[in-house]
C-alpha cells in the first residue's frame, strides 16, 4: 500500500521526482527503509517489548545470573520471522529499483562491488544506530516500570527516518533535520545507504564525505551511549528475591 501510494504520487508529477529524488532513486530509498525496519521489528523489537515483563516478573534475575552478557542475551532472546517478510520485499524492490537506474540514459549506475560493501556497511551502521535507540529506551523500564509510552515515542521519532532529509527544511524543518541528524541521529539511518547506492554519479545530491564519516561517528556513539545506559539502569535494578 505504501508503494502503491507513491506510485499514484509519481503518475501525477511531469518530471517524477519528489525533492532531489527522482522515481526509481526514491524507491530503492523505500527499500532501504522496509530493509532497516524488518531487521529491527524481527531481532530486536520483540526483545525490547520483553525487557519490562522480565522486570515486572522477576525474570531478570536469571538472565544476569547466565555467563553471558547480559544486554546481549536479552537483546536476542526472541526473534520474529514473519517480519523478514519485508526484508525480502525491499530486497525485490531495491534489485528492480537499481536495475531501472542502470538503464538510466541521463545518469546511468553501475553498480560496483565497492559501492555494493559500502551499501551494506552503512545499512549495518543504520540498523546498529535503531537499535542503539531501542536498547535505550527498553533500559528505562528499570527506572519508570512499564514503559509503554515511550515505545510510541520510539515509532514517532523513527518515522522521520522513512522520508529524505530534503523534506526538512524552511522555519520549522531545517531545526527538525538539525535535531534528529546530531542530536538524534535517525536520519542518517536511512538517507545515507540510500544515497550512496542510488546517487552516487550525482555530485549535487550526494550525501558528502563529512556526512558518510558523521554516520559512522554517530553509530560508535550510539552504541557506546546505549551501553551506558543499560549499565547504569542495571545498577539501579532491584533483585525480585532481595
Amino acid at each position: 500500500m505504501n508503494l502503491g501510494f507513491y506510485l499514484l504520487i509519481f503518475s501525477q508529477i511531469d518530471e517524477r521526482r519528489i525533492a532531489d529524488w527522482q522515481q526509481y532513486e526514491f524507491f530503492a530509498f523505500i527499500a532501504t527503509t522496509w530493509i532497516v525496519n524488518s531487521v529491527v521489528q524481527a531481532f530486536f523489537m520483540p526483545n525490547a517489548q520483553e525487557f519490562s515483563e522480565l522486570i515486572r516478573t522477576g525474570n531478570l534475575d536469571f538472565a544476569l545470573l547466565k555467563p553471558i552478557d547480559t544486554q546481549f542475551l536479552i537483546s536476542l532472546q526472541k526473534m520474529d520471522w514473519s517480519s523478514l517478510s519485508n526484508f525480502v520485499a525491499g530486497g525485490v524492490l531495491l534489485v528492480f529499483s537499481l536495475g531501472q537506474l542502470a538503464v538510466d540514459p541521463a545518469h546511468p549506475l553501475t553498480v560496483t562491488p565497492i559501492l555494493a560493501g559500502m551499501y551494506v556497511f552503512y545499512l549495518l551502521c543504520g540498523i546498529a544506530i535503531m537499535y542503539s535507540l531501542m536498547v535505550s529506551l527498553a533500559a528505562t523500564s528499570i527506572w519508570l516500570g512499564r514503559n509503554q509510552t515511550l515505545y510510541d515515542f520510539w515509532f514517532y521519532i523513527t518515522n522521520f527516518s522513512r522520508y529524505p532529509m530534503e523534506i526538512y527544511n524552511g522555519r520549522f524543518g531545517a531545526p527538525l533535520q538539525w535535531f534528529f541528524t546530531f542530536i538524534i541521529p535517525v536520519l542518517i539511518v536511512v538517507n545515507v545507504p540510500a544515497r550512496i547506492v542510488a546517487q552516487p554519479l550525482r555530485p549535487e545530491t550526494s550525501i558528502g564525505t563529512w556526512l558518510a564519516l558523521f554516520a559512522i561517528a554517530a553509530t560508535a556513539g550510539c552504541l557506546m551511549g546505549s551501553r551506558w545506559i543499560f549499565t547504569r539502569a542495571l545498577l539501579s535494578y532491584r533483585s525480585a528475591s532481595s
